[in-house]
């Protein structure tokens, strides 16, 4: 089966780079064609448009940044919906506001097209390793198919209901993040401000209550002031806005993640957008010791 993928930047790259080196045949397109060339290198074909590369596959990859951008990937000029046949699955692995999953998931069904949701955790190291975490919203069978394409690049895949529920998973999932990144952050500061090596804190930890993924992976980075990136606050800064959209959509209050969005919006202003999560200490490192 030739798989096609449409967008290789950092996520979409990494995914493509696992997929070719396990043997699939890929065929990608990104508007920058720069990003192409590595996976081209790995064996992979580059196709000049969208609706090219999705006319040469069984099944489409969508790896893009925002709703707008995966709607004008789909049915835009020269967009995927222009190549591919009837049945084509398309398989979007961005993480995008649920709402608008759902449209994109009733045009597609209206052009004889599957939709399945599939967006990720676990970033590039895992993608890879093929270890990424897939939460997947769409019809049971067509999930199933997307299951077995996606088996190379992930070990944990789980259908979370209809069309959207993958993208409402991948919310409560950057919820759980995006403070989880920030109360490491914050306890490294207050180790550091204490006189304890933050850096011996997660093996002392570890096994505990507090013990989590992300105080495993890091604190030591936070400590060691290690901002090689692995994701971006920025998009963090768009997670948290969609989860803070669907609290509104369902009446839910949440003060501690406006609080984590806040912080994270003001990094932005910063022009540290384009950063890791590491960087959040740099809010620490903002702050003023009292006089």
């Amino acid at each position: 089966m030739t798989i096609a993928l449409i967008g290789a930047g950092a996520m979409g790259g990494a995914i493509g780079a696992r997929l070719v080196a396990t043997g699939t045949q890929l065929v990608v397109f990104d508007l920058d064609p720069a990003k192409v060339a590595p996976l081209v290198a790995g064996g992979a074909r580059a196709a000049t448009s969208a609706a090219e590369a999705a006319s040469q596959a069984r099944a489409v990859i969508l790896s893009l940044n925002a709703a707008h951008i995966v709607r004008a990937a789909v049915f835009g000029p020269g967009g995927v919906a222009e190549g591919a046949a009837p049945g084509t699955l398309i398989i979007d692995m961005s993480s995008i506001d649920p709402e608008a999953t759902k449209a994109l998931a009733r045009d597609a069904a209206a052009r004889g097209l599957h939709w399945v949701d599939s967006p990720l955790s676990g970033g590039i190291p895992k993608a890879a390793t093929g270890e990424l975490t897939l939460m997947q919203g769409g019809d049971a069978d067509q999930v199933a198919l997307a299951q077995d394409i996606l088996s190379q690049v992930a070990t944990n895949q789980t259908r979370m209901g209809g069309a959207g529920a993958g993208q409402t998973t991948k919310l409560i999932n950057q919820v759980l993040c995006g403070l989880g990144f920030l109360a490491v952050a914050e306890a490294t500061a207050l180790a550091e401000a204490a006189g304890v090596d933050a850096a011996m804190i997660p093996q002392a930890l570890r096994g505990g209550r507090a013990d989590s993924a992300i105080l495993q992976e890091y604190m030591p980075r936070f400590a060691a002031r290690d901002y090689r990136r692995t994701g971006r606050i920025d998009n963090m800064v768009k997670d948290l806005n969609g989860a803070a959209d669907l609290a509104r959509l369902t009446h839910t209050p949440m003060p501690l993640t406006a609080l984590c969005a806040e912080v994270h919006r003001l990094l932005t202003h910063q022009g540290l957008g384009a950063e890791d999560q590491a960087a959040l200490m740099e809010f620490y490192a903002s702050r003023k010791e009292p006089q």
